[in-house]
This record gives structure tokens, sequence and C-alpha cells, in this order.
């Protein structure tokens, strides 16, 4: 009579035991069908769960990174727009300078030509002030307000600081966002003097209003604006090249996203076809258990005696 007790008691347990484990097994399968994630708890995989977080972190730097190469884009694109205007005016300066070479000018017409001079050096000034994406001065490296300022006698003096700010773009690399006014403004003239674009517009100008060899002051402002205009031309094609450099790390970004994202769905995500096959193969194991549990529970060595 013990062993029979004992025996029955064993099947109970085990029948109880088995069907606890189909249960949390289908349990399982259905979680993961509900939140299309294989592990809910990092002790289900330790392995996967740590590499699924370094993923993750990787996944929030590349955010960043990304956002960092947008605001530098657009703060090139808008230096690069700024310095073609630049470069217009510039242009238009040469063709004053050039009408003002002609020594059959009047005193009216050199007049005429100087007040359109200080058009211009309002504009390049105009122009050196752009703001960036954030508001702050485009050309005047980390400072947030004008990059140029005017003195008590109308000459512009840059006011930025030494550099513009490098912005990370991931796997050590870096980009700067703009250039300072006087990377690409300020050059040395033919006699080995250091001067800028605005110096050069205002010289001539004031050479013109007070008629002094305006000829050669207007010679000699053309030679400085052509070194002025080729110095701004360098200072545009390190803006492109920057441009281009963003644009090929942005496409490298954009793969290892691919790859973190495909690695991602090999250890975490759930195959949605194999978990359901495997959770109505549980449900019919489960289903089958339950039933021959009942059935063989009812039988009676009794029965089988009468």
């Amino acid at each position: 009579m013990t062993t029979i007790s004992t025996s029955t008691g064993a099947f109970f347990d085990k029948s109880r035991t088995d069907m606890k484990s189909l249960r949390g097994q289908a349990e399982t399968l259905q979680t993961q069908l509900s939140t299309t994630q294989k592990l809910s708890r990092s002790s289900d995989n330790p392995v996967a769960a740590s590499r699924l977080r370094a993923l993750s972190r990787q996944e929030t730097l590349s955010q960043i990174d990304t956002a960092n190469a947008n605001r530098a884009n657009a703060d090139l694109t808008l230096a690069d727009g700024a310095m073609s205007d630049i470069a217009d005016t510039i242009i238009r300066a040469q063709e004053l300078a050039t009408q003002a070479a002609s020594s059959t000018l009047t005193a009216e017409q050199r007049g005429a030509v100087a007040t359109e001079l200080d058009q211009v050096h309002a504009a390049l000034f105009g122009l050196a002030n752009t703001r960036d994406s954030n508001g702050h001065a485009l050309f005047g490296g980390e400072s947030t307000g004008d990059a140029y300022k005017l003195d008590a006698a109308g000459n512009a003096a840059y006011v930025g600081s030494a550099s513009s700010e490098d912005l990370p773009l991931g796997e050590g690399q870096s980009v700067t966002r703009s250039m300072t006014g006087p990377q690409f403004l300020t050059f040395t003239d033919r006699n080995g003097i250091q001067s800028d674009v605005m110096a050069t517009v205002k010289a001539l100008s004031d050479a013109l209003k007070a008629g002094t060899t305006p000829t050669v002051g207007a010679n000699d402002a053309l030679a400085s604006l052509q070194t002025g205009l080729d110095t701004l031309s360098t200072g545009q094609t390190v803006v492109g090249t920057r441009l281009a450099w963003i644009e090929l790390t942005g496409e490298r970004r954009i793969d290892r996203g691919e790859l973190r994202s495909a690695e991602q769905t090999d250890l975490g995500a759930t195959d949605i076809a194999s978990t359901m096959a495997r959770l109505q193969e549980t449900l019919t194991v489960l289903e089958a258990s339950q039933a021959g549990f009942a059935k063989l529970s009812s039988l009676s060595l009794f029965n089988q005696l009468r």
C-alpha cells in the first residue's frame, strides 16, 4: 500500500511539474510574440543581453554624431553661400576699382564710385557677420556675438575667437563647422603688408573722396582685391572639402547602422514564424499532457479487481 501511495504521489508531482514547465514555455513564447523580443530579462541570455546593450549605446552615440554632422553641414552650407556672395561683392569692387583707375574720370564721377564702394563695404561687413544655424556668428569662431565690429573711423575689426568649433563625427573623426573671417578675408598684399578685403575697399573709397593719387590707389586696390579673391577661393575649397567629408562619414555611419540593426535583429528580435510554430507545438503537447493526465488519474486498481 505504501508503494502504491508513493508511486501515485510521484506520478502526480511529475505530471504537475511537466505541465507547469509546458505552460511556462507557452507563456514565454507568447510574450516573445507580443513584444517581438527574444529576451525579457538579461538572465535569459547574459551574453546576448550584454551585446545588445553595447549595440544600444553605439546607436545612441551614432544619433549624437548624426546631429553633429547635420549641424556642421548646415553651417558649412551657409558658409559656402555667404562666401559665394562675398566673391560676387569683391568682383563688383574690382569693377569699381577698374573704373576708378581711369584717368579720365571727373571728381564727381570718382565721388559716385566712392559712394558705391561704401555700399560694397557695408555689404561685405554684413556678409562677414552672417549668422549660423544657432544664430551665432558664422565666421566668428566660437564667439556668440558679431564676428566684426566697426571702430570709430569706420574700419572693420575682427572680434571673434581664433578658431571655429570642431564637431565629432564618430570613430575619432571630426570636422570644423565653419571658418573664421580672417582665414579667408585676410591676406598679404604685394608689398608684404597684411590687409583684408574690407580694409582695401575702404582705403580705395577714402582715396577717391580725398582725391589723392586715386589712379595709383585704384591700381593697388585691384591687385589687393585679386589676392583677396584668390584667398577667398581657397577658403571655399576648404569648405567644399569639409562638406564632402561629412557626406562620406555619413555614408559610413549609415552602413554601420545597417550592420548594427541586423545584429540587433539577429540577437534580440523574435522570429515570428518559428516562434508561432513552437508555440503551437507546445500548446499541442500541453493539451495532450493534460488529457493524458486526466485519463490516467481516473484509473484505479480497484477498478481492475472488480
